[in-house]
């Protein structure tokens, strides 16, 4: 068996109401190397959710009271970013299907194998691993867009429409060296070594800059 590729701050969320499975997928994925949180009802989760959670959630479909379905909508009505893996009876596939387009990961049928959870869960672990490096990037870009003067933004927007040094000196009206000047200044403000990772660092936060 693999080790597990957990992060120490990710944590595999368990929400089942049956307490012997639930037990059973505490062990083996504790068993397997993992951080492991369980609760018993979807409010229970819902009580102790916190924005900054990383790792993932292993979901049951049908439970008393709020089912996992509608967790799961809450969760994206709270802009959570937890990958879901739901937990299904037979009859509860087509649920856990509408769920899948919905944005949820997989769903595993009762009873399931273990290989295949963990498998799930890995995928899932690495998912939010690398949403949550993204979305850290992405703050980072927009903290250094606002450490822009007006005029060096003026500049980037330019330079992100495709405008040469000569064209930008046109349209600003200010000389070909001191485009030059804010150029070089904007380059050393976003962290950026190239125009194209320049390009791409304004993209990956402004998308309509790019046209």
């Amino acid at each position: 068996m693999s080790e597990p590729h957990a992060e120490p701050d990710q944590y595999i969320y368990i929400v089942d109401d049956d307490e012997a499975l639930r037990d059973s997928l505490v062990w083996m994925l504790e068993s397997s190397g993992y951080a492991v949180a369980a609760f018993d009802s979807a409010e229970s989760f819902l009580e102790a959710w916190r924005p900054d959670m990383a790792g993932c959630l292993v979901l049951d479909v049908r439970m008393p009271g709020m089912s996992g379905l509608e967790l799961f909508e809450e969760l994206g009505r709270r802009h959570c970013a937890l990958p879901v893996i739901f937990i299904t009876g037979h009859g509860d596939v087509p649920m856990a299907v509408s769920a899948l387009k919905r944005g949820a990961v997989d769903f595993i049928e009762k009873p399931f194998n273990d290989a295949e959870m963990r498998r799930l869960v890995e995928q899932c672990l690495e998912q939010e691993r690398s949403s949550r490096t993204r979305r850290r990037t992405e703050a980072d870009i927009a903290r250094r867009l606002e450490h822009l003067t007006q005029r060096e933004r003026e500049v980037l927007n330019l330079i992100v429409a495709g405008k040469l040094n000569k064209q930008i000196a046109d349209v600003l009206g200010i000389s070909i060296k001191t485009v030059e000047v804010h150029r070089a200044r904007v380059m050393e403000k976003m962290g950026a070594h190239s125009l194209a990772e320049l390009v791409q660092h304004v993209v990956a936060v402004e998308p309509v800059a790019s046209r």
